[in-house]
């Protein structure tokens, strides 16, 4: 994948096209495609509120809660897993409360 341009760059070809050069014409200029500056436009037309979309700051955040939720995915993966290996994956019919109660009866009962 090829790296991205600097914010700083991307916000300079897009205040020319605004200004109004072409597209195009700014592409070419810049030695960068048509595809991208398009959109690179289209994006900025969104943040202004100018088209309806997510905007850049709602796009990362939608980035960062799914990783986030991936991440809490894999740690409940993994401790279903440790349940299941250390026999825990079948609770108490009657609750762990009432088997403490049991014990302590038996403790008391010695």
């Amino acid at each position: 994948m090829p790296r991205p341009f600097p914010a700083e760059f991307r916000l300079r070809a897009v205040a020319l096209v605004r200004a109004g050069k072409t597209i195009t014409a700014t592409a070419a200029e810049l030695g960068i495609s048509t595809g991208a500056l398009h959109n690179w436009v289209r994006q900025d037309q969104i943040d202004r509120g100018e088209r309806p979309g997510l905007t850049t700051h709602e796009s990362a955040e939608l980035a960062k809660a799914k990783k986030r939720i991936r991440q809490l995915e894999a740690e409940v993966e993994i401790l279903k897993r440790a349940a299941k290996l250390l026999g825990e994956d079948r609770p108490d019919p009657k609750g762990r409360f009432y088997a403490w109660c049991q014990a302590m009866r038996v403790r008391s009962s010695r």
